[in-house]
């Protein structure tokens, strides 16, 4: 029987998704599931929502850097906060990561881009942070960012938008369980547990 498989809905930009695909590699090998990484533009949800998280406020945002911070220590990942935020270009490190995951070195590239973020400070999306994660994992970064720029990688991400859209995901990281959403970091452990309930059964 293959292992049972969770759908791990990300965007680039999102804070609490640096501890997810920090941590995501050993749930697995724990775990014996199978986690699909799908990068989505997640502002455009957003956006449709007229919902904007943190950056207008202030208060909210205090609790993000301090929750993220906690959350990191408990799990022994470095962290130096507060990182650039909001992202301006995560469009563009989403574009990168899906082409990354067509290709076979999208995890990689992945962590390696929240490190340079949430470790170095260099913003995700943003130059150095993509050429620097890119030749980090053994890539050329000028081909790589020009493929990623082209529309149908971007329209691929809007694919993938539209199928985080779809199953109701507004917000990031989310897990995906035979269609049941588990949002937030603090959710994985329950989506593992959920789909080796739904193995079982």
């Amino acid at each position: 029987m293959p292992a049972p498989s969770i759908d791990f809905f990300f965007t680039m930009g999102s804070t609490y998704s640096y501890l997810t695909v920090m941590r995501l590699p050993e749930v697995e090998r724990a775990s014996g599931l199978v986690f699909r990484w799908r990068p989505f533009h997640l502002l455009t949800i957003l956006n449709e929502m007229k919902h904007v998280p943190f950056a207008d406020k202030p208060a909210k945002m205090n609790y993000m850097w301090r929750d993220v911070g906690r959350r990191a220590a408990m799990h022994g990942i470095p962290v130096k906060l507060p990182a650039p935020y909001p992202a301006k270009q995560s469009v563009f490190a989403n574009q990168v990561a899906l082409l990354g995951m067509r290709e076979g070195w999208g995890q990689a590239f992945i962590r390696e881009a929240y490190r340079q973020w949430f470790q170095l400070g260099l913003e995700t999306g943003s130059e150095p942070n993509v050429s620097a994660s890119l030749h980090a994992i053994g890539q050329d970064p000028a081909p790589i960012m020009e493929r990623a720029r082209s529309d149908d990688v971007g329209q691929a991400l809007s694919n993938e938008t539209d199928r985080a859209r779809a199953l109701g995901i507004f917000g990031s990281p989310n897990f995906v369980v035979d269609g049941e959403l588990f949002w937030g970091d603090d959710r994985l452990e329950d989506a593992v547990s959920w789909a080796k309930l739904r193995r079982v059964k």
